[in-house]
């Protein structure tokens, strides 16, 4: 497998970073602002990232995902290191990341990767997007924030 950052021109897999964020205006707006990676097996995009500058030295993961078909075999541990290195690789000091409540697998992930719980966003999902999102049986209400130092 390989990841790199999208070529000059070519089109973002939309479709795959809807499978992380349901909204396609957010998704069109920080894919717009950001670099956005994908992961290849076989000629075959099987997952995404966006890494996105927020501040002085801080940049963003915004989205992360992994084809249905591809999950469960360590490739979303694979985009967030590599997203890690390519942080550092820009010399950004602060990685940070956001899920919702919910989102129990990827809490963990982001932990074994070193991210570490900042604050709760209470009631983003519910200011941001215009339709209510469950996940594990629960609705995804609050962002819980995590970031690493780099």
């Amino acid at each position: 497998m390989e990841i790199r950052a999208l070529h000059t021109g070519e089109q973002p897999p939309t479709g795959l970073l809807l499978l992380a964020d349901p909204s396609p205006k957010l998704v069109e707006d920080y894919v717009a602002r950001g670099q956005c990676f994908v992961a290849e097996a076989d000629q075959q995009v099987v997952g995404v990232y966006v890494l996105l500058p927020t501040r002085p030295e801080t940049a963003e993961l915004v989205n992360i995902a992994v084809n249905e078909e591809f999950q469960g075999q360590g490739i979303g541990k694979q985009l967030v290191n590599h997203a890690i290195q390519e942080a550092k690789r820009l010399r950004f000091k602060t990685l940070e990341i956001g899920t919702g409540n919910s989102s129990i697998c990827q809490l963990a992930l982001y932990q074994k990767c070193g991210f570490r719980i900042t604050g709760i966003d209470r009631d983003f999902f519910i200011r941001h997007y215009s339709e209510e999102i469950y996940e594990n049986g629960m609705q995804v209400v609050d962002m819980i924030r995590l970031s690493q130092d780099l």
